[in-house]
């Protein structure tokens, strides 16, 4: 299978493009590399891939797998992969974080918004019928109808970030309806693990616990997740083309992917500290714009199309990432 795959430089991009490689795909990898957070991480994600930068132009070691730096706001890029054909495209590109948003909405309308239709569009131009995306659990906002399932109506955002996820949704339904373009999108749950982003918590807490510097917790620490570990994820996206590739399949969805066990953040990072054998600094601070007090993920519906059903414990999956995090920044 022929993919085209954006956001390959990312957490969740650079591991299912790993995975899809053990699989037989084909790649072609996008990526920006903004400075949204260090940019050497993006690197090391490329080289783990076997994507190096010779003098400005990217190699691949893998035959399966080309990169091409570029962003999918830029009319330049899709031009320039007119001539490619894919089965499948995968649109994992986006703006991330909660907070970011609040401070920099134009960033998040144009790529999560502006960007996508733009994915849209050149999925309709070349005739490609699978679209596969990345939403999130944001999109449910505080809601109380807990465990979270697809059927919530979701018209209430706690974040601009949320906004834009809830708009690539109803955009892939319009042009399902306009385009027959079937697509589904994912709505991730807290994902962490090795390889992951800088500005969510354990790459957070870890770094603060091993610089002795102070983490904020807010609402006082007394915030629920339901923490996926990339493994999972990655399983779950796997399933989730099998299904999303079937000849029948015609439609735009929304599948959960989370670990269905909502954890108190105070236990996560207990789980950290014990990992590494000492205690981080905490400062309580209230409840910041933007943020949700629990997530709790419903994977019925996920399970029932694609069978997918979680495996890793937050403690086996803290283990996993400590290690990793230990071995790349060096830390004894």
């Amino acid at each position: 299978m022929k993919i085209l795959l954006t956001g390959i430089a990312g957490f969740i991009g650079h591991s299912a493009a790993s995975k899809l490689l053990n699989d037989g795909a084909e790649i072609v990898g996008i990526d920006n590399l903004n400075d949204y957070y260090d940019v050497n991480l993006k690197y090391s994600r490329l080289k783990n891939l076997g994507i190096i930068n010779n003098s400005n132009d990217w190699v691949s070691t893998d035959s399966k797998l080309k990169f091409i730096k570029g962003d999918i706001c830029d009319s330049s890029l899709w031009e320039n992969l007119k001539d490619y054909n894919f089965d499948l495209v995968i649109n994992f590109a986006a703006q991330a974080g909660v907070r970011f948003s609040i401070e920099n909405p134009e960033i998040y309308v144009n790529t999560n918004v502006l960007g996508f239709q733009k994915v849209l569009d050149f999925c309709v131009s070349k005739g490609i019928n699978r679209l596969l995306y990345a939403s999130s659990s944001s999109v449910y906002g505080n809601s109380n109808a807990v465990p979270l399932g697809t059927e919530i109506c979701c018209n209430n955002p706690e974040s601009l970030y949320a906004a834009t996820k809830i708009a690539n949704e109803v955009f892939s339904s319009a042009y399902f309806n306009l385009y027959k373009l079937s697509s589904i999108g994912l709505r991730f749950f807290t994902v962490y693990g090795p390889w992951g982003r800088p500005d969510m918590a354990p790459m957070l807490f870890s770094n603060a616990l091993c610089s002795n510097k102070e983490i904020t917790l807010f609402n006082n620490g007394n915030l629920k997740r339901d923490f996926t570990y990339i493994d999972d994820i990655t399983d779950g996206i796997l399933l989730t083309i099998r299904y999303l590739m079937k000849p029948d399949f015609s439609n735009a969805e929304v599948l959960n992917l989370g670990r269905g066990e909502p954890s108190d953040l105070i236990y996560f990072i207990q789980l950290i500290e014990k990992n590494f054998g000492r205690q981080v600094n905490k400062r309580m601070h209230p409840m910041q714009k933007g943020d949700v007090l629990s997530t709790f993920c419903d994977n019925t519906l996920t399970n029932r199309r694609t069978g997918f059903s979680p495996s890793w414990s937050l403690e086996d999956g803290i283990n996993e990432f400590v290690k990793w995090y230990k071995d790349y920044y060096n830390v004894k």
